[in-house]
C-alpha cells in the first residue's frame, strides 16, 4: 500500500509521508539538544520511577500538531496524552507516539533513549521510527520500502538460537521471574538492560541481540514491531500470540529460532 487517502479526497504516497516524519524527527532533536541548556521540569506519574518531563509534552505537542495539521482525519495515540480509542476506524491512519521513550535515561544520564512513531492503517504497520537521538541514528522503514539507518539498509539479522546470542529484557520481568525469564536468561549468552524499548529493539533489529522481552505498551512497540516485522522478526506476546495494536502485554521480539526457545522455555514449569 504505497498511497493513503489524508481526508478531503487527498492522496499522499508513502515515500511523501516518509520524508515528513524525518524532517519532523531532525527538528524535535534540535527540541532535546535545546533542552540540555536549561533545567528541565520533572514529575512523577504512576510511581516514583514513572517519571515525565515538559520536554516529552513538548515534543508530543510538536507532532501532534505537524500530524493534524497534514493529516486531519488521523487518529492519534500517544504516551502523554493518549485518547482511548475504544472504537477507531481501521481505515484511517493511527499514529502511535512515544516522545521520548526511556525518559529516566535522558533524565539521569542523557543517553538510551528514543522519539519513536509508528503508523498503521486497517491494523497493519505502515511506517516506523525509532530516533536515537544521542546518536543520530534513525531506523526508519516499512514493508514496501525496508528498514535503514538513515540511508543505510539493514540487512535482516542472522536466525539465531537463544542461546547463540545476547537477550534484551526489562528489569522489573527479571528481577520478578516473570514468564520463567530467569531460566531463560541464563540459557542465553547474556543479559543486558537499557530502560528504553527503542533501543533495545534497535538491538534486535541489528542482530546484536537475539531477542527482547518486556511489558510494552502500545507507544513502547508501535515503532519497533514495524521494523521488525519487515525485517523477518517475530512480534508476539511472550506464549505465542500476534499481539493487538492497542495492547499492553508481556511482548517478545525475536529472531524465529530464540522465539521458539523462549515461548517453549517460558510455558515450562517453574
Amino acid at each position: 500500500m504505497n498511497n493513503f487517502r489524508i481526508g478531503g479526497g487527498k492522496i499522499m504516497k508513502k515515500n511523501e509521508i516518509d520524508h515528513l516524519v524525518v524532517e519532523w524527527l531532525a527538528q524535535a532533536k534540535k527540541m532535546v539538544f535545546s533542552s540540555f541548556s536549561r533545567k528541565i521540569m520533572v514529575e512523577t506519574k504512576t510511581s516514583r520511577n514513572d517519571l515525565v518531563t515538559e520536554l516529552d509534552r513538548q515534543i508530543e505537542k510538536f507532532l501532534v500538531t505537524q500530524i493534524k495539521n497534514v493529516f486531519p482525519t488521523a487518529q492519534i495515540i500517544s504516551e502523554e496524552s493518549h485518547p482511548k480509542l475504544d472504537k477507531f476506524d481501521p481505515q484511517q491512519l493511527l499514529w502511535i507516539i512515544d516522545p521520548i521513550d526511556g525518559t529516566m535515561n535522558f533524565v539521569k544520564t542523557r543517553r538510551d533513549f528514543a522519539i519513536m512513531i509508528g503508523v498503521y492503517q486497517n491494523n497493519q504497520g505502515q511506517l516506523g521510527y525509532i530516533y536515537d537521538v544521542m546518536n543520530d541514528c534513525l531506523y526508519h522503514g516499512g514493508p514496501e520500502k525496508g528498514v535503514f539507518c538513515n540511508q543505510q539498509r539493514l540487512l535482516p539479522p542472522a536466525n539465531l538460537s537463544l542461546n547463540q546470542g545476547l537477550l534484551e529484557t526489562g528489569a522489573l520481568m527479571l528481577l520478578h521471574n516473570r514468564c520463567n525469564l530467569q531460566k531463560i536468561a541464563l540459557a542465553s549468552n547474556g543479559v543486558r538492560i537499557y530502560g528504553s524499548a527503542g533501543i533495545q529493539i534497535i538491538r534486535v533489529l541489528t542482530g546484536q541481540a537475539v531477542g527482547y522481552v518486556s511489558h510494552l505498551k502500545p507507544w513502547d512497540l508501535a515503532a519497533g514491531r514495524v521494523l521488525a516485522e519487515t525485517l523477518g522478526l517475530t512480534v508476539k506476546t511472550i506464549d505465542g500470540h500476534i499481539p493487538d495494536v492497542l495492547s499492553s502485554v508481556d511482548v517478545l521480539v525475536a529472531s524465529k529460532n530464540a522465539q521458539e526457545d523462549i515461548v517453549r522455555m517460558a510455558q515450562a514449569p517453574y
